[in-house]
């Protein structure tokens, strides 16, 4: 079945990627964290949720497809090609170690959108011939969400941006002071940044979603 959102760079530009143990610490469930992130102006969402059952995370995605089909923002699945087969996501973004881009692609079409992280130009390259629509590349800063990640600062940011054939969305400890330094690069192809911690481990969701927006669109405006 395909994507009802044909993929677009544009959409990477506020990336909020979930996390269950961040719901979990402010009482929130999976859908609700989506609903404020969009509401605050992500622009597309990812659900990674490695530590939630089968059953419950895929009630949950059916749940945020209805919110994010009636935003018009596209929702995409980590690693969990079944979950996003059988809600009719938008499509599914791989690690390194997650099954390759081009397996991903046989599995579930033409039509629907495929992240690849990447750390290096080596891997840039093979997401490019595997057919994916885009790479994550980091992390840029120090993260929590993973501590043993190393990490590129913007020098790793800037080689993997040079090579890659693809759009990408950086990622790895940005938050709304440092978002705006992210984007003022200018490579071309960094689209956007992907957030989980400033966004989801938050006591209100859509407030920082829509501080980290405004970073975004008017980085000089920061203090």
């Amino acid at each position: 079945m395909g994507s009802l959102h044909k993929f677009n760079p544009d959409d990477l530009f506020l990336y909020a990627v979930t996390d269950s143990g961040m719901n979990k610490k402010w009482s929130r469930s999976i859908k609700d964290a989506v609903k404020a992130a969009i509401e605050g102006g992500a622009t597309i969402v990812q659900l990674r949720e490695k530590d939630t059952e089968t059953r419950e995370f895929l009630e949950a995605a059916k749940a945020c497809m209805e919110i994010c089909r009636s935003s018009g923002v596209p929702l995409l699945i980590n690693d969990r090609i079944d979950v996003a087969l059988a809600c009719n996501a938008d499509g599914v973004h791989v690690g390194q170690s997650d099954m390759p881009a081009w397996e991903v692609r046989e599995l579930l079409g033409p039509g629907k959108i495929i992240g690849v992280s990447c750390k290096t130009p080596a891997q840039a390259e093979q997401a490019w011939k595997d057919g994916a629509d885009y790479i994550g590349c980091g992390g840029v800063f120090p993260t929590t969400t993973k501590a043993n990640n190393p990490t590129l600062g913007f020098e790793g940011l800037k080689t993997v941006c040079l090579a890659s054939k693809l759009p990408v969305v950086a990622i790895g400890g940005i938050n709304a002071s440092n978002a705006g330094s992210v984007m003022e690069l200018g490579f071309p192809n960094l689209k956007g940044v992907a957030v989980v911690s400033a966004l989801f481990d938050r006591e209100c969701v859509t407030t920082e979603t829509r501080r980290l927006r405004s970073m975004l669109m008017n980085p000089v405006s920061r203090s």
